[in-house]
């Protein structure tokens, strides 16, 4: 079975963290996808060839687009790698060429990926050999083709990796703090929150500036993949560089005027920041201050405040609980008139806030399960700001 639709059009499926596949599926509905279905991490979705071009250098909470080439049923690694040799694997790669391949497995007769990727790998390369005599090679680094083997109960669905490396990398990252948030989660946290790219956008303990950086792309209108050296669909056979040329160099940037400000207590921590969102050409976008949040002080006009503190996990503040238990005496006192969320992870943090959110959502930063907690600081009472928010 080949999975393709009518009319030059196809179907595709966006991969994503917990939490973020409804943000995804609006992104997917305002680059024009159709027949979107959000599924587990993922959305499912047809287009063609410009979509999936587009998709790539604007999604920002996908980490790759697969394109679904074959499906079939499979109890063993017979049926296995008899399935996986009726693609012609020639329509996409010569013997000369490089592949790598990761699987996914959800079923009691495979039980163990590795097993899975040798048999797929073996299908493949023998098809080559038994036709001219070579076969193509592994190369888990910048291969020609990457390969998405899922297998869900004996459901096995072959895709094409049209992205490479995860989407994550968007290529502006040139140093990390210790605890460095992911791109597409830092993107999900800030259009999670309904910002109306308006308003000034904070984040006090910015860390090596990932949320700053995601803002600032967001609020411009400035695609995240825009600054990767190269995408897997560009070594596909069927590779449209004239209509890539036009997608990249496709004017999007629209003006911003409100203020994007970042801080942190630690000087290293800034200077990595600065090195990033030079290295994004964000410079004259975003401010930095060396500040720790005791002592920020933010602009009279409201605005968003996003920020991703210590969890206890990887740093270790000496006072986890009396660091969050400042934030919120902060948040009380010199933001008001501002929407907060917090990224954090353990229940006895968010308590110690001190504050009653109006909006929790579950999502994964890594293996950690976090809440991303909505505060309302509206002036006037605290218990009347919880009833307004409502």
């Amino acid at each position: 079975m080949v999975v393709k639709t009518d009319s030059g059009k196809f179907r595709l499926i966006a991969k994503t963290f917990h939490g973020l596949e409804e943000v995804l599926s609006n992104e997917l509905e305002q680059l024009g996808a159709e027949e979107i279905r959000i599924l587990k991490r993922a959305v499912s979705f047809v287009g063609d060839k410009t979509l999936l071009y587009k998709a790539n250098l604007h999604l920002r909470t996908a980490t790759r687009v697969i394109k679904p080439i074959h499906k079939f049923t499979a109890h063993d690694t017979d049926e296995l790698y008899k399935g996986i040799q009726e693609v012609d694997w020639s329509e996409y790669i010569g013997n000369k060429d490089t592949i790598a391949i990761d699987s996914t497995i959800s079923s009691d007769d495979f039980k163990h990926s590795k097993f899975v990727t040798y048999r797929v790998k073996d299908a493949i390369v023998d098809q080559f050999f038994y036709a001219t005599g070579d076969r193509p090679s592994v190369r888990m680094v910048n291969p020609s083709l990457r390969i998405n083997i899922h297998i869900d109960r004996n459901t096995c669905t072959v895709s094409l990796d049209s992205s490479g490396e995860s989407l994550h990398k968007r290529g502006y990252r040139v140093g990390e703090t210790a605890a460095p948030l992911n791109e597409v989660l830092a993107a999900g946290l800030v259009l999670l929150s309904g910002w109306d790219k308006k308003t000034n956008f904070i984040d006090p303990m910015c860390g090596s500036g990932t949320i700053l950086i995601e803002a600032a792309l967001i609020a411009y209108n400035i695609p995240p993949g825009l600054y990767r050296k190269e995408f897997g669909f560009q070594k596909w056979a069927d590779f449209d560089e004239d209509l890539w040329d036009d997608i990249y160099n496709e004017e999007t940037e629209v003006d911003y005027e409100g203020k994007i400000i970042g801080a942190d207590i630690s000087d290293k921590a800034m200077e990595i920041a600065e090195e990033n969102i030079r290295n994004a050409g964000l410079r004259r976008k975003i401010k930095l201050n060396v500040t720790p949040f005791q002592q920020f002080v933010p602009p009279v006009e409201k605005g968003l405040l996003i920020t991703n503190p210590p969890y206890g996990e990887r740093l270790r503040p000496k006072d986890l609980e009396g660091l969050y238990a400042m934030i919120g005496e902060r948040l009380k006192h010199n933001f008001a008139g501002y929407d907060a969320w917090i990224l954090s992870y353990g229940k006895e943090c968010f308590d110690s806030v001190g504050l009653r959110p109006s909006r929790k959502v579950t999502l994964f930063n890594g293996a950690l399960e976090c809440k991303f907690q909505k505060y309302a600081m509206f002036e006037g009472k605290k218990k009347d700001n919880y009833k307004k928010d409502k």
